[in-house]
């Protein structure tokens, strides 16, 4: 099984965590997920494969998250899940599947823990920035 990224090219944490497992010999699969979007089992399976509950992977800032009223402590885990399937950003990121498991990687160096090569450092800041 080769490495996949669910990846956004517009967040530095993304980009980040990419150039990690590039840099630790692996050209991972990359998924823009914020173009192709997502499917309910896709999420689900994800989610499971991560310990995440849609609530846990739900990014909340720079999304639409609170004009969808999806902060709110009373809403369903279901409800998220919809609100993912209709707004892919609201999906935090990035998700990165290995053969060592998957993880929001969030910082970018979660990401160590799913590589082969684990003696890397960061070389972009997590805004992007060199």
């Amino acid at each position: 099984m080769s490495i996949v990224i669910y990846h956004n090219p517009d967040c530095g944490t993304s980009r980040n965590a990419l150039e990690m497992i590039r840099v630790s010999g692996e050209e991972p699969i990359v998924i823009g997920y914020l173009t192709i979007g997502w499917t309910k089992s896709q999420l689900l399976g994800l989610f499971a494969a991560a310990d995440l509950t849609p609530r846990t992977a739900l990014r909340t800032s720079k999304s639409p998250a609170k004009e969808l009223g999806l902060l709110e402590p009373n809403i369903e885990d279901e409800t998220i899940l919809q609100a993912m399937l209709e707004h892919p950003v609201l999906v935090n990121r990035p998700i990165v599947c290995s053969p060592k498991g998957v993880k929001l990687c969030r910082p970018s160096e979660t990401v160590l823990e799913l590589l082969t090569e684990q003696n890397i450092e960061p070389s972009i800041n997590e805004d992007g920035e060199t």
